[in-house]
């Protein structure tokens, strides 16, 4: 929202300094984002006038000037400009002046052997406009010696605010005036605004056509013809005010609605009497219908509220007006139309049709519903003050909606939500200038808001009103309550603690934090199982960043591609976050995943003199993976690996890892070849992914403690079994078995051999595995050793129908 400073004060009787205002502005809430003064900018340059001009004696387009720049002492001035003359009145810097247009700073200098000190400045060097052509030729009767900015009419700062989407009633500057009254900076000026009378019906006649349901949609709907106006520029003074906040001036009767929409936040449109057919309609636009609006586009209007005549659409009701009835110089009779609309629909039509204006950005948010008649007569007076005319009588349809409701406010709400002591008159004083109306006079008062204010709605709102104003540096701080006691419940969730130790068990494996975009390609999410149409963003900030992801594998190897092709090949990345199987609740999940590419093993990556580095593989992964479960005390006991995985990974390089057949809590395993090449990925790949929500609980009163740790200091004993069995067995299976045959006694059991070919039954394989006893008690002897050995063959050949290997 800009501004500027002479604005304001048509508005705002105050004595008060710039500096003042913009602290008293950002203090009560509406932020400063910038001042743009360029009489301070321009304060050195300085109307001048040539009193010679001579050629230069050694360049035919330069000429030695005598300036008088009001002080009397002449100065002379080299200049390139063809159309410097003697006589002639022009903007003179001096040296030392800074020139923004060429972003130097003038010094005594020589040019071609004359010296030159100062400079006959140009607009496009002023930065005032693109004219490079010349030196700005002055009118005669400007003062020779007055700095150029003031009598140029320059020193009218422009101030630029920050607005909050709340606060719709300061986007306008009488509604900023209203808001620095307020804090006894200045007095709000109240002109009266007498009704206009107009001469007749007017014959125009507006209906709203919307069933029960969309009557809401537009409220109100006035118009008035103004007949026999002359249009054509807008005064000086209103192009002047509409150029500094950035409009371009356009013609009077559309500069006097773009004029309103920022003095009084009253969007107005205007339509030429004679190119409209019939009475106004303001309805649904019907299928197919469209508009060329006034920006030269042509909108498909599907569903949206226009206003139409027997021609057709003629405005997209609130937002922009159509070409076919816009005002030109040609206008005669003008049509001046002043509304209600629904701000949510304003606000999803908009984003629907990608129209941005000053209108749509004032009704989305809310207008004063009360000022929609009396600015309509604000309107019609001012087009009868600058274009002539009379006006009819306004023509009417719906009523203004009574949105204001009175709230029961005790003044200890200040105390109790801000903490902060006031009188009551001067809360109450606050309240009044502000516009609300206050009733009663004991501790609880009765406050109606005023019609600009939809967004003050109940009790904390008002108490926001009161101490914005009297100013936050009024709050006395305080410290809170120190805690001395340690906290008897944990201040984490089981899952917030997983989270945090998921990241550092994985960063002390070696695997560096990455933090991805929850949304991916379409393409990407419907390879690891999204895609869906619920999981779609409506509003995505990427054509590849379109869905939510329903992994996060994909964002990791998506950023380790990107270390590749910067010659990073050999990286390991992890992530924790969220990732969304629906757009339910129940649907996200949170996960952690690692990925390992090329040489990045847990051991190290990269070429090594002591022989080539190997690729990583499907075990580096299910590392990764327990080596988590592990950290995050998951009891891995009871842990199934099976093999197999997701479709994204290599079906005979991967597993699943599972507490039972129906509770799945991650994957493992290298990716799968055509899932590389559908991403355009290079290289071997390994991947795992635990889904943290769905690991086991851990119990909050275990049934038994750790027992604990006893070292043994008899020698361990190493038996070697090759069993036969058939090739679907796995080898976890005889693991168990064997274990199961004397847990006591046996304190490892590790695979050592996988063995098809040669000697082996059809469909058969030789597993070895190799089986540590430790004695606790006495060393075993050798029949104690067999006995083990015996009850191992047997538990494995029961369970798995293995045989021992001759």
């Amino acid at each position: 929202m800009k501004f500027t400073l002479s604005w304001l004060k048509d508005h705002l009787d105050t004595e008060a300094s710039l500096d003042a205002l913009a602290e008293t502005l950002t203090r009560i809430g509406l932020e400063v984002e910038g001042i743009e003064d360029k009489a301070a900018a321009l304060k050195p340059y300085v109307i001048a006038r040539v009193t010679s001009a001579e050629q230069h004696p050694n360049a035919d387009r330069l000429r030695v000037c005598q300036v008088d720049a009001g002080d009397g002492q002449p100065l002379q001035v080299v200049c390139g400009a063809p159309n410097a003359r003697a006589g002639m009145l022009s903007v003179f810097a001096p040296p030392g002046t800074y020139v923004p247009g060429k972003d130097i700073t003038l010094s005594v200098g020589t040019i071609r052997g004359v010296e030159s000190r100062g400079m006959l400045c140009s607009g496009a060097e002023l930065g005032l406009s693109e004219d490079h052509d010349g030196i700005l030729d002055l009118p005669q009767d400007a003062p020779v010696g007055t700095p150029y900015a003031v009598w140029a009419g320059l020193d009218d700062p422009v101030i630029e605010i920050n607005l909050t989407p709340n606060r719709a009633d300061c986007a306008s500057i009488h509604g900023i005036a209203r808001d620095l009254a307020a804090t006894g900076i200045g007095t709000l000026k109240r002109e009266p605004m007498p009704p206009v009378r107009g001469e007749g019906a007017c014959p125009t006649e507006v209906t709203l056509r919307f069933d029960a349901h969309d009557k809401g949609l537009c409220p109100l709907f006035a118009l008035r013809l103004v007949r026999g106006v002359k249009n054509g520029p807008s005064p000086e003074w209103m192009q002047k005010r509409l150029r500094a906040i950035g409009l371009r001036p356009i013609n009077a009767l559309v500069d006097i609605t773009n004029y309103l929409t920022f003095d009084r936040g009253r969007p107005l449109h205007v339509f030429d009497a004679v190119k409209v057919a019939g009475g106004l309609v303001v309805r649904r636009a019907e299928d197919g219908e469209s508009v060329v609006a006034l920006d030269g586009k042509t909108y498909r209007l599907d569903d949206t509220v226009v206003i139409a005549d027997d021609n057709g659409v003629e405005s997209i009701g609130g937002i922009m007006g159509g070409q076919a009835s816009g005002c030109d110089e040609g206008t005669t009779d003008v049509l001046i139309e002043s509304a209600l609309w629904d701000p949510r629909n304003i606000a999803r039509t908009g984003r629907r049709l990608g129209i941005i204006t000053d209108a749509r950005y004032r009704f989305e948010r809310g207008v004063d519903p009360a000022f929609a008649l009396p600015g309509l007569d604000l309107a019609t007076r001012l087009v009868m003050d600058l274009c002539g005319g009379t006006p009819s009588q306004a023509a009417i349809a719906g009523e203004v909606p009574e949105l204001s409701q009175v709230i029961d406010f005790p003044w200890t709400e200040v105390r109790r939500l801000a903490g902060i002591e006031l009188s009551r008159a001067e809360m109450k004083v606050t309240l009044e200038t502000l516009g609300f109306h206050v009733a009663g006079s004991g501790d609880r008062v009765k406050v109606l808001p005023p019609s600009w204010r939809a967004d003050v709605e109940g009790k904390a709102d008002l108490v926001e009103e009161i101490v914005r104003i009297a100013g936050l540096d009024r709050i006395e701080p305080k410290p809170l309550p120190r805690v001395e006691t340690v906290a008897h419940e944990p201040m984490l969730t089981v899952l917030q603690r997983r989270t945090r130790l998921a990241r550092r068990a994985l960063a002390s494996r070696g695997l560096m934090e990455a933090v991805t975009y929850s949304f991916i390609a379409a393409e990407d999410a419907r390879l690891f199982g999204g895609g869906g149409a619920d999981l779609a963003l409506a509003n995505p900030i990427a054509a590849d960043l379109s869905d939510m992801r329903p992994s996060l594998v994909p964002g990791l190897l998506r950023a380790a591609q990107r270390n590749a092709d910067r010659g990073f090949a050999d990286v390991a990345l992890f992530e924790v976050g969220q990732c969304f199987a629906s757009d339910e609740p129940e649907g996200q999940s949170v996960r952690a995943a690692g990925i390992r590419r090329g040489t990045a093993r847990h051991g190290g990556a990269g070429r090594h003199w002591a022989g080539a580095a190997a690729p990583v593989d499907a075990f580096e992964a299910k590392a990764d993976a327990l080596a988590l479960l592990t950290a995050l005390g998951v009891p891995t006991g009871g842990l199934q690996v099976v093999a197999g995985g997701p479709n994204w990974l290599h079906p005979g390089r991967s597993g699943t890892l599972q507490f039972g057949p129906k509770n799945v809590v991650g994957h493992f395993g290298e990716l799968h070849p055509r899932l590389l090449k559908a991403m355009d990925l290079k290289g071997t790949q390994v991947a795992f992914e635990i889904v943290l929500d769905a690991l086991p609980l851990p119990r909050h009163r275990p049934t038994k403690a750790k027992p604990a740790l006893t070292l043994s200091g008899l020698q361990a004993i190493s038996r070697d079994f090759a069993f036969v069995v058939a090739r679907d067995v796995t080898a976890a299976d005889i693991l168990k078995a064997a274990q199961g045959a004397e847990r006591k006694l046996i304190a490892g059991i590790d695979v050592f051999d996988l063995y098809e070919g040669v000697g082996i039954p059809e469909g058969s394989k030789s597993v070895a595995v190799a089986v540590r006893l430790q004695p606790s008690e006495r060393t075993l002897t050798d029949a104690e050793i067999e006995a083990v050995s015996a009850k191992i063959v047997a538990e494995v050949g029961k369970k798995t129908g293995a045989t021992l290997r001759a």
